[in-house]
C-alpha cells in the first residue's frame, strides 16, 4: 500500500458538506483506506474575480491504486460533486489534489507530484503538517517544518470544524 496525500477544497454549494461528502468518498475508495484528516481551514480565494472563501483541508490514505488511477477517480469524485472545469482557478464546487505519492516525482501532462505549488501555498502546508509525522521530509528533501515556517500564515484561518 501507498501512502498519499490529497488535498480538499471548496467554496461553492455549501463548502462544508462537499468536504464531508468527498471525505466519505476517500473512506469508500477501492482498494484504499483512510487514514487521517486535517482541520478545516478558511482561506481567501485565489483567482479571478470575486470569490467565496474556500475552506480546505488535507487526507492521507494508503491506496493500490496507481497514481493515475487515484486522480481518475478523484476527478470523478470531483464530477460527482458538481465540478465544472471551466474558468481555471475559478470557484468550485470541489476541488481534489494529489499533493504526495509515497515518495514518488511523476511528471506526466495530467499529473504533477509533488504538487507543483504545495511550497507556496499556506492553505495545503498547514492542514498538511497537522497529520504528517514530525520532521517529514517531502521527495525533493524540503523539510515540510522549514516549509510551514517559512510560509505566512496571513488570511489563512483554522476553523475548528473537523471532517471525522
Amino acid at each position: 500500500m501507498i501512502t498519499a496525500y490529497i488535498a480538499l477544497g471548496s467554496n461553492l454549494q455549501n463548502p462544508q458538506q462537499q468536504l464531508h461528502h468527498a471525505i466519505a468518498a476517500l473512506a469508500a475508495l477501492r482498494d484504499s483506506q483512510l487514514l487521517q484528516v486535517s482541520a478545516i481551514y478558511r482561506s481567501p480565494a485565489i483567482g479571478p474575480g470575486e470569490q467565496p472563501h474556500y475552506l480546505n483541508a488535507v487526507a492521507c490514505i494508503q491506496t493500490e491504486l496507481d497514481p493515475e488511477a487515484l486522480l481518475d477517480a478523484l476527478q470523478a469524485q470531483e464530477q460527482a460533486q458538481g465540478r465544472r472545469r471551466e474558468l481555471r482557478w475559478g470557484a468550485r464546487t470541489l476541488d481534489l489534489d494529489i499533493l504526495l505519492y509515497a515518495d514518488q516525482v511523476i511528471d506526466t501532462p495530467r499529473l504533477q507530484v509533488p504538487h507543483p505549488a504545495i511550497q507556496q501555498r499556506n492553505f495545503v502546508l498547514y492542514p498538511l503538517a497537522d497529520i504528517c509525522p514530525a520532521n517529514f521530509v517531502l521527495p525533493d528533501g524540503a523539510d515540510l517544518d522549514t516549509l510551514v515556517s517559512n510560509c505566512p500564515v496571513g488570511e489563512l484561518e483554522k476553523t475548528g470544524l473537523q471532517l471525522q
